[in-house]
This record gives structure tokens, C-alpha cells and sequence, in this order.
């Protein structure tokens, strides 16, 4: 029996515009043997979203708390992707940025309130040039909501593909605060640099990691199913295990295959064998 705590980023199934609709993802999830998800939380990119307070009501969220409850899920965490004018994240661009600011420490607090231990996000590009001015946005954007998520509770994770792990710890050190930590996605580290670096960045960035990802990368067949791509996940999970990383899992396959749930099957499938 696997000892992996295996979940489903609940956007592999596309928009989830209404309760129902998230129930219905849900359901297809656990049905395979998914123990928790991770939704989508903002009105950006899949959309429309239900659990957006802009969006949707309380009392549509508790209503998304309680289906989770009856259908035996956690909230392994949420997503509040956004971006800028030039970048995925788009914090360290100057023209909105107040408004991303907000928008995401909007759902640090509704993901505090629905349970939610952690919010993920690609942040946005780090110039290697620490004193570049985009540097310096981004210091200030993730420090003010890291310090927001302190304040309820709850961690900000950085996923990670857009910068070298080394880069990415230095960053971290740099802010300082106890509740700015990582969602590790080797899928993207490994198209982002190599196979060696998947395996280092668990190292470098051990004292940060809360959350994963589970997604490969084919570059044949554009395919994300876990185990039919180049991620090494034999030598990935073992490293996660050495530095006692004991979270989830979360299969993410955003290829927009029409067997999409035969995917994420497979995934589990082969997840299920660590």
C-alpha cells in the first residue's frame, strides 16, 4: 500500500463556475481514490469561479466545504493564480500590482476560512540581478502578502519553474517570514533546467517545501500522465522522503486531453506504487 498522500489539483477538470459543478469534480477525484483537492480560487484564467468571493456567496463556499466533508476530502491547499500585463504572476510588474496584491491576500483569508492550510501561486519572473527593480517589486509584493498569510494563519507557497531552486531559496532567506514557503513541481523545473536539478532543488529547498505537485513531462506526446514522461520519480519521491516531506501529492495534468480522468487514473495508479 502507498504511503504518498495522493490528492488532485481540481483544475485538471476544467472551470468549476458553480457548487455543483466543483461537487461533480470532486466526486470523479475520490471515486479514483484522490483523499484530497486543491481548487482553483480566483476569477482568473478558469473562470468562472464559484469560490471567488467575488464571485460566489459564503454561503456557496460552505456549501463546497461541507460536499468535501461528506465525500471524505481535505483541502490540500488553493490556487490563486493571476497575471500581469507580460508575466504569469505578474508581481514583480509595477502597473496593477496593488490590485494582484490584494486580489491574493483576498484568498489567503478565504482559504483560512474554508480550511485551507496553504495558497499556491507562480509569482512571477525573478531577474537574476537582485538590486533590478523587478527584484525589488517582487521582495515587496511577496513580503506584504507572506506577511498577510501570517496573519491568518495559513502558509503562501511559491511553485516552482521560474527560477533555479538556488535562486528561489535566496529569495525566501531573503523575505524571512515562517509562512512563505514552496509548492515543488518537477514537471516544471525539470522543462525550466534538468533532471539533476529536480532531484537537487528538493535539497536546496527542504526547509520550504509544503505542497507538490504531481505532473510529467513528455515532450513526444505533450501528455502530463505521471510515469509516462522524463521526471524521475523513483529518485524525486525518495528525496522528498529523506527530508521527511510527509504532504501531498497533488496530480496536475493541464494538457486538455479528452481522457483526462483516464489520466488522472493512470497517475494514481502509478503514485500508488511509493
Amino acid at each position: 500500500m502507498s504511503s504518498l498522500k495522493i490528492g488532485c489539483a481540481l483544475w485538471t477538470l476544467g472551470p468549476t463556475p458553480d457548487v455543483g459543478t466543483l461537487r461533480r469534480h470532486m466526486e470523479a477525484v475520490a471515486a479514483i481514490g484522490c483523499t484530497s483537492v486543491q481548487p482553483w480560487i480566483v476569477n482568473f484564467e478558469y473562470t468562472p469561479c464559484i469560490l471567488d468571493p467575488e464571485v460566489g456567496s459564503e454561503r456557496d463556499r460552505k456549501a463546497a466545504v461541507k460536499a468535501a466533508e461528506e465525500l471524505g476530502l481535505t483541502f490540500s491547499g488553493f490556487c490563486a493564480q493571476l497575471q500581469g500585463a507580460k508575466t504569469y504572476g505578474g508581481l514583480e510588474e509595477e502597473d496593477g500590482l496593488e490590485w494582484r496584491i490584494d486580489k491574493t491576500k483576498q484568498a489567503l483569508t478565504t482559504a483560512a476560512e474554508m480550511g485551507g492550510p496553504v495558497v499556491t501561486t507562480h509569482a512571477g519572473i525573478m531577474p537574476e540581478d537582485t538590486e533590478h527593480p523587478a527584484y525589488q517589486t517582487l521582495l515587496r509584493s511577496v513580503s506584504e502578502i507572506a506577511k498577510h498569510a501570517e496573519e491568518v494563519g495559513i502558509y503562501f507557497a511559491l511553485e516552482t519553474g521560474q527560477e533555479t531552486p538556488q535562486a528561489l531559496a535566496r529569495f525566501i532567506e531573503r523575505i524571512g517570514n515562517p509562512h512563505l514557503k514552496v509548492n515543488y513541481d518537477p514537471c516544471n523545473l525539470f522543462r525550466s533546467g534538468s533532471r539533476e536539478g529536480v532531484i537537487e532543488g528538493v535539497a536546496i529547498l527542504k526547509d520550504y517545501i509544503v505542497h507538490t505537485h504531481a505532473k510529467d513531462w513528455n515532450p513526444q506526446t505533450k501528455r502530463a500522465t505521471c510515469g509516462q514522461g522524463l521526471v524521475p520519480w523513483q529518485e524525486y519521491i525518495l528525496a522528498l522522503k529523506q527530508i521527511g516531506y510527509d504532504g501531498v501529492y497533488a496530480i496536475e495534468d493541464e494538457t486538455g486531453v479528452e481522457d483526462i480522468l483516464d489520466s488522472i487514473r493512470t497517475s494514481y495508479e502509478f503514485l500508488q506504487q511509493f
